[in-house]
């Protein structure tokens, strides 16, 4: 990580949604699907689903702070998932889908904590919101099949239902925040 990068470790669901949807976002470097809030070293996807690792599913988004500050950033994500349903998104259930924000210094945690109580007194969301916020002490990277999914996978019938309507949402909503090359 550069001095003009920073990073930010996000689960809000299914890592597959989110990936798609940061890629997009004008300002973000890269974003790495993996898993990280567990107890298990280098787990797999596999162990991971089971939701006995205590890992969410996350992802690792590097940003340029010049172009997209990271309280932004969190607002793009209580905007594509919701934050008010405990270890689920939809029909995807299990702590490995809880919402969750992974800090990796103070002032990332009080940027946290201002957003959610910005997002909260907005009322975006009917209910309490349940994201916890918690320091990031290990990120693993997801296994390659789940790197791009959306991107080579878009026809699949989970990407069809599920990604895809969250990253329609992103890109009506963030119009002005896209990438050039997105569409």
């Amino acid at each position: 990580m550069s001095a003009s990068t920073e990073t930010a470790t996000l689960g809000g669901g299914c890592f597959w949604c989110l990936e798609a949807v940061f890629k997009d976002l004008k300002g973000v470097t890269s974003v790495m699907s993996g898993y990280a809030g567990g107890h298990v070293d280098n787990p797999s996807y596999k162990q991971v689903c089971s939701g006995r690792t205590g890992h969410a599913e996350v992802v690792q988004v590097t940003f340029d702070p010049a172009e997209l500050s990271y309280a932004d950033l969190l607002r793009v994500f209580f905007t594509i998932h919701d934050p008010t349903t405990k270890d689920r998104q939809g029909n995807d259930v299990g702590p490995q889908y809880r919402s969750i924000i992974l800090t990796d210094s103070d002032r990332q945690r009080a940027t946290a904590e201002a957003v959610i109580r910005e997002i909260a007194d907005a009322k975006i969301w009917p209910g309490t919101i349940v994201t916890t916020i918690e320091p990031l002490t290990r990120f693993y990277p997801a296994e390659e099949e789940h790197h791009d999914y959306f991107a080579r996978n878009p026809w699949s019938g989970y990407c069809q239902v599920v990604v895809a309507p969250k990253v329609a949402k992103f890109r009506k909503t963030f119009h002005d925040r896209l990438k050039k090359t997105a569409a």
